[in-house]
């Protein structure tokens, strides 16, 4: 739990309890425990559904900086939904220009490497992944890329982005 810094005035006494806010409980939010949160799992056409899998997400934010993992394994009663699928972010992404890029991994029938992508203002991310063995071109994840999913496969995403706030 990070706050703003506070603003000293000359002459001021500085105790050992204004030291310990400013500086220790500052620098512990930076390495303390990253903090759950359940990501929202849709689709473009009809949302999926967890059914018995499990989704967990987490992240550690630094200022206006959020680092952030998921990862989502199918069970025997997930469906899959139709279109591409997006996640919920922890928080929502800045104005600023450009995209922010980051990495995901399709376990199932073949491990498939892919890139996670959120643009400005997104307060969702989506996964892509090549759209066959053959190709290295990428398409979004859906329920049949980059293979058609299974329960036990699972989906993990890692990514570093600018908050909007």
């Amino acid at each position: 739990m990070t706050t703003d810094p506070r603003t000293w005035n000359a002459g001021e006494m500085v105790t050992a309890a204004m030291l310990n806010q400013e500086i220790r409980d500052q620098l512990n939010s930076m390495f303390g425990a990253w903090t759950p949160y359940t990501p929202a799992w849709t689709a473009a056409t009809t949302n999926p559904a967890l059914g018995n899998g499990t989704m967990i997400g987490r992240y550690l934010k630094i200022g206006r900086t959020v680092q952030f993992h998921v990862e989502l394994t199918m069970g025997s009663t997930t469906t899959y939904g139709s279109g591409a699928w997006s996640l919920s972010l922890p928080f929502a992404a800045a104005a600023g220009a450009g995209t922010r890029v980051g990495l995901a991994h399709a376990v199932g029938t073949i491990r498939a490497a892919g890139h996670t992508l959120v643009a400005p203002l997104a307060a969702n991310f989506q996964c892509f992944f090549p759209a066959s063995g053959s190709v290295s071109n990428l398409s979004n994840a859906g329920a049949t890329n980059p293979f058609t999913w299974a329960a036990g496969n699972g989906l993990r995403a890692t990514l570093t982005y600018e908050t909007a706030a």
